[in-house]
């Protein structure tokens, strides 16, 4: 079982999540947001870099016990993929946006056999329709994905309605109501903020912010 407050705790710590609620960040969908998560910043830490890889390849260990392929999101999702597979022994592949340009022009970079049991490897889930494009690619070139793990997720409501619809089940390190919990604890959080960045998870396509 992975450790949800502690995996919160390191995103705060290293300041992979920034909480800013009375000044909203506006994200590439145009939704305004109290929070920003970027985990690439996980990786300039080694020493927290080394206890989230070893909590992802716990919940892969012990959820997905007979995968036998590990796939990387292109960008985020690559170097996580890779430690986890580096870790767990196992092969490892990533799926790019859309197909290169040049060479082969291939979407799928590395070898891989139909019929493999595929983890896919994602760092942030929103409303996971980015990350579903990435199985829809993995499917069609004839692998069987059993799950997705991802670092963070924010727990949004239609996410789990695109995974269900999917048919895809996934596993997130922690969450955005974990992580509120944490922040106000560890006083990363001002009071008064928590109802305010309650309201955002509940419709943030529709939250304009203070």
């Amino acid at each position: 079982m992975t450790n949800k407050n502690g995996v919160a705790e390191k995103l705060l710590q290293t300041g992979a999540v920034q909480l800013r609620p009375h000044e909203p960040y506006t994200w590439a969908s145009g939704w305004k947001s109290p929070i920003y998560c970027d985990n690439r910043k996980i990786l300039s830490f080694p020493y927290i870099r080394e206890y989230i890889k070893s909590e992802m390849c716990n919940v892969i260990f012990e959820k997905y016990p007979d995968a036998d392929l590990i796939a990387g999101v292109a960008t985020a999702g690559i170097a996580w993929g890779a430690m986890a597979a580096d870790q767990l022994k196992l092969p490892f592949i990533y799926v790019r946006p859309k197909p290169k340009e040049h060479g082969l022009g291939n979407q799928i970079e590395g070898a891989f056999e139909t019929g493999q049991k595929t983890v896919v490897v994602e760092d942030l889930i929103s409303t996971g329709k980015s990350s579903l494009q990435v199985v829809d690619v993995l499917r069609n070139a004839g692998v069987d994905i059993v799950g997705m793990v991802s670092i963070f997720s924010y727990g949004f409501d239609a996410a789990d309605k695109n995974f269900k619809d999917a048919k895809v089940e996934y596993q997130s390190l922690t969450d955005y109501a974990t992580l509120i919990n944490i922040g106000l604890e560890k006083g990363k959080i001002e009071s008064g903020a928590e109802t305010l960045l309650l309201q955002w998870r509940k419709d943030p396509a529709n939250w304009k912010g203070v």
